[in-house]
Formats: structure tokens, sequence, C-alpha cells
């Protein structure tokens, strides 16, 4: 027998199963799409901006950095941020809330939600085997996926989440993780792609006392003007490491003390994961800024609202004529409700390509 013949007679996989957890997510189609899906800009403002897919990448490394740090799994944690996001629709947030409210006003009080949407992709969305639907992931990445955004108990999910998946408890350390690192992620590319656009300066965020210290930082190294490519790289580089290296700091030693266990579902500040109170506090308060000076910025605002009748139009339009759906979507009909099918096609939709459809369906938008 050569090598190549022992290679292939390999019986075990050569990966640990969190590792071929985040293989089977990085390597589906719902994953790919998460190219042309917005963040806050568009996929049409140009190619600099960050997408979906970006911040899912962002958000895996540093979860990576962070459980590797902590001597938690860091493959989990991999897993569980490359697949949080999944579930989201084309226009970013927007759109979530808009086929939500599409549903609900059809008489769908279940209506839509990112997050479950999410672990929907990859427990039964997904086609990659003929015995069953989904992707075939772990129980624990499964879990992360639906709890990382904790408290997780929402009213419309089945009895049988409820019973498999435990929701009166946390998620696991790695889930909580990817919690915080979305958080870390999105602040910095946030701003960073905020300024670039010229939508918000750095003397809009000053108000900031975090903001602040990044910036005195910043200035220390003597990189330059404001306004600067080198000045934003460097300033998203301390932002992040001031962020990632505080809550290592915060949370090791509880991680370590199993602090954990009396944590409360509604005490998010008490988790073993996150940041000491007064940094906890001024992340809120930069949040905020962030929300009245960029993502309510007038430009934002008009890209979001034609993406918002993109969404109803779609809706609309798919239920009130199914046979414009794609056959893999038309062929479930037969056994799933429709209005559930209408959401599950719309949600897999690139920005482009909702707007195209939406186009196709009424003309120019």
């Amino acid at each position: 027998m050569n090598a190549s013949d022992r290679f292939f007679k390999i019986d075990k996989d050569f990966r640990n199963p969190y590792a071929r957890d985040r293989d089977r997510i990085i390597h589906s189609g719902s994953f790919r799409k998460l190219e042309y899906k917005t963040q806050v800009f568009l996929n049409q403002e140009g190619d600099f901006f960050r997408t979906r897919l970006t911040h899912s990448i962002e958000v895996s490394q540093i979860a990576r950095s962070i459980t590797s740090n902590l001597g938690l799994n860091e493959s989990l944690g991999e897993a569980i941020a490359l697949a949080h996001d999944l579930g989201h629709t084309p226009f970013g947030h927007v759109g979530g809330d808009t086929l939500d409210e599409c549903l609900k006003a059809d008489g769908f009080t279940n209506g839509f939600e990112h997050n479950f949407q999410s672990f929907r992709v990859v427990s039964s969305i997904e086609k990659r085997y003929k015995q069953f639907d989904g992707l075939n992931l772990t129980f624990a990445t499964l879990e992360g996926i639906l709890k990382h955004s904790y408290p997780y108990k929402k009213s419309f999910l089945p009895d049988s989440i409820h019973e498999q998946f435990n929701l009166d408890t946390h998620p696991s350390i790695e889930a909580m993780v990817v919690d915080r690192a979305d958080e870390i992620a999105y602040i910095s590319h946030d701003i960073d792609d905020g300024i670039n656009s010229g939508l918000i300066s750095f003397e809009d965020l000053k108000e900031s006392e975090l903001i602040q210290e990044i910036l005195q930082k910043v200035a220390q190294e003597g990189v330059g003007f404001e306004n600067d490519e080198m000045f934003r790289y460097r300033f998203s580089s301390h932002l992040i490491n001031h962020l990632v290296y505080s809550l290592l700091e915060y949370s090791k030693d509880k991680i370590q003390t199993g602090e954990i266990l009396s944590a409360t579902l509604d005490s998010k500040s008490k988790l073993p994961v996150g940041f000491e109170p007064k940094l906890e506090t001024q992340i809120k308060k930069l949040k905020k800024l962030l929300f009245s000076k960029l993502y309510q910025h007038k430009k934002i605002i008009i890209k979001m609202y034609a993406g918002k009748q993109a969404i109803k139009g779609l809706y609309s339009g798919l239920m009130e004529e199914e046979k414009m759906l794609p056959d893999f979507y038309y062929k479930q009909l037969s056994n799933r409700e429709k209005h559930r099918v209408v959401a599950d096609y719309i949600a897999s939709l690139s920005d482009r390509y909702a707007l195209s459809f939406y186009n196709e369906m009424y003309g120019k938008i």
C-alpha cells in the first residue's frame, strides 16, 4: 500500500469536532453570501467598507485571540463567531426589522429574528446531506450560535428548542467571548468606515472619554493627521488592543474561579467575560454616540430606507405570486407554510440581488 492509499483509507477525521464545524460553516453557501450583505454601508458604496463577511472574519480573529489567552477552546469560539451573523437579511438590522414587521402585519406573530435565523440556517436551511438537513454541527456550536447574544429566551421559540438547549442557563464561556468580540469588532470598524466615508470625524467622537484616551495613545506615536489612513489604522489597532487586553485582565481570574456559576441571566455586567464597570459605561456612551452621529446620519438613513422598501416589496410580491420563488424554495411550499418559505428566501439574499430582484418586479428603485 502506497502513501496515498493509506491517506485515503483514514476513517477518523483529522480535525477536532469544533474545527470541523468551522470548516463546514466556511464552506456553506450562506457564509459566502455574507460578502454582499450590509454591515453599515451598502455593498455598492465601495470595496473598502466592511460587509457581514469581513465583520464575521474580524469577530473570529478577536474571539480566537481572547479564547487562546483565556485557555478556552479556540476552535469553538471561531466556529460560533463565523456563524453568528448567517441569519442576517440584506440591508443589515433594518432589513431584519422590516421583514419582522411584514410577517407580524400579516398575522404571523413569530415574525423574524436574526439570531434564531442563524441557528436555523445551520440546523435546517442549509442542505449538505441527503439523510438530514443542516450542517451537522456539534451541540456546543449550535448552542453558542443560538445563545451567544444572551439572555436569549424568546416566546416564539418552539418547545423543542427550550427543552434541548435549556434557555434558562448561560451559553458556554466561548459563546460569551464571541458576544463581546462582536461588540469590539463593530465598534472599531464602524468608526473606521464612518471616518473613511466622511460621515463622521474624530472631532465628532471626542466627547467620548474612551475615544479621547485612544487618540492620546495614537498621538504619542507621532503618526500624523487624523484624516490620514495610517492614523485611522493605528487608532483601530489601539482601540481593539485596549478593549481586548482590558477584557482579558477583567475576565481571567473570574473564569478560573468559576464565577459563571453565580451570575444571573439578567445581569450581563456580572458575567465572567466583560469589562470593569467604568469601561462598560464608557462603551455604552460611545455606542450611543455612534448611533446618533453615524447610524442616524441622513445618508445612511436614505440607503436603509431604500433597503426597507425593497424588503417590503419583495415580501408583498412573493406572497402574492409564489411562482417567482426559485425552484429550491418553491418546492418547499408543499410541506411548509408559505410565509416562512418567503421569509427564508428573502433573508438569504444579498443586498445587490435583493435590489436587482425588486427592480425586476417593480422597475428601477
